[in-house]
């Protein structure tokens, strides 16, 4: 079973995006991203200092659009993503990126939603002088037992060897004085104390802004920083995406579930190299791999085809009440007469079309069975990935 992963902040470094650039469906991609987000992502993501990244609010938006795109470059038709993938998930904003990868948000929502997100965060953080350092090695109870001592919070659990504490600058230093036996105190190069109460404001001002947001349900199990588990609802995932602002990330309860799923294969999008480097320490069996530059691209490829298992995807697929067929591009639709709701339909059919500047892209249902409703309209732009039309399954046609 194959595990999409998205990195979280700290995993910028200066010119990473620069590969990338040279690719022109990710440039002209990224300049659209950057006019949503008001932010110059191509500047940031190869011109600027580690110091300038640093910041909350350029650091978030340019994690989200390099997974989201990379993702993209892996996955040119999104359908063949959500039928390779097992499972995704992301580390604190990283889930952000999930979130668009997996078709709970659309690629503005995503960027809209973490600029603001980075914003708040920015301002919570110019509030008082916070930080994080991750505590490395050492035993986990006397570890925490140190945290706390120390005043601080576990912000992070990263798994065996590794839980990050965030409090204000004072408090990471008494923890450095105190560290516990065998243990290291390691300062990240991070603004604030992230995943505590310290971000108050910033989760005020995303709760403000998400009831406006529609959100689809997740075309991929996702999980959860909150405690690791599985979310079917997107607009459930998204209440969890504000409330974790201010909670700890339990990375170390998301790499259990993806255990027990049975997660053979682990890829994380750009910049990569942070949970791949934990799932080795964690995860034993697991092959993993860092996906940095196009140049990987073809090798991530094969590592997709040896870990995704499309006949487990079909048997989920045949275990649940009702189906849904998605875009193949983005485009204006157009509904076949044969697509007709109560018609029915068998795996393969063509139920309309999704017409662009490259031409017509057939809409399939990938299994058979009775339409039930459309959710879009001739005439409607659709967006690759979106959910178009409702079918309930036939047995022998999702089998």
């Amino acid at each position: 079973m194959l595990a999409i992963v998205a990195p979280g902040q700290g995993a910028q470094t200066p010119g990473f995006l620069a590969p990338w650039l040279e690719l022109p469906t990710f440039a002209t991609r990224l300049a659209w991203l950057s006019t949503v987000a008001n932010i110059d992502l191509a500047h940031y993501g190869t011109e600027a200092d580690a110091e300038t990244i640093r910041d909350t609010a350029i650091a978030q938006p340019l994690l989200v659009a390099a997974g989201l795109l990379a993702a993209l470059e892996l996955f040119p038709s999104p359908a063949d993503g959500f039928r390779r993938t097992g499972v995704a998930a992301g580390h604190s904003v990283g889930e952000i990126t999930a979130a668009g990868a997996v078709g709970v948000l659309t690629g503005e929502q995503a960027m809209v939603l973490v600029r603001e997100r980075g914003l708040g965060m920015a301002e919570a953080s110019a509030l008082s002088a916070t930080t994080m350092a991750a505590v490395v090695r050492g035993d986990a109870d006397e570890v925490l037992a140190a945290i706390e001592a120390a005043g601080c919070t576990p912000a992070n659990n990263n798994g065996a060897g590794q839980i990050v504490a965030a409090g204000t600058v004072e408090q990471i230093e008494a923890l450095k004085a105190s560290a516990p036996k065998g243990a290291r105190v390691v300062p990240l190069s991070v603004a604030g104390a992230f995943h505590t109460a310290h971000m108050q404001v910033g989760q005020d001002r995303l709760a403000r802004l998400a009831p406006a947001i529609t959100t689809h349900d997740p075309r991929v199990p996702l999980l959860s920083n909150a405690d690791g588990q599985a979310v079917a609802s997107g607009s459930e995932y998204l209440g969890r995406l504000v409330s974790q602002i201010t909670h700890p990330v339990r990375w170390d309860l998301c790499m259990k579930t993806m255990t027990q799923m049975g997660v053979t294969g682990l890829l994380e999008l750009p910049p990569a190299g942070t949970l791949t480097g934990i799932a080795k320490r964690n995860m034993t069996g697991v092959e993993v791999f860092a996906l940095n530059t196009p140049d990987d691209l073809p090798q991530a490829r094969l590592f997709v085809d040896r870990h995704s298992d499309v006949e487990a995807h079909h048997a989920r697929a045949a275990n649940v009440s009702w189906l849904m067929a998605v875009s193949p591009a983005k485009g204006e639709l157009t509904v076949a007469d044969s697509a007709a709701p109560d018609a029915e339909v068998p795996a393969g059919a063509v139920l309309g079309s999704v017409h662009n500047t490259l031409g017509d892209h057939a809409v399939v249902a990938e299994h058979g069975g009775r339409i039930v409703e459309w959710l879009v309209e001739t005439g409607d732009i659709v967006r690759p990935g979106q959910p178009l039309v409702r079918l309930y399954p036939t047995t022998e046609d999702t089998l």
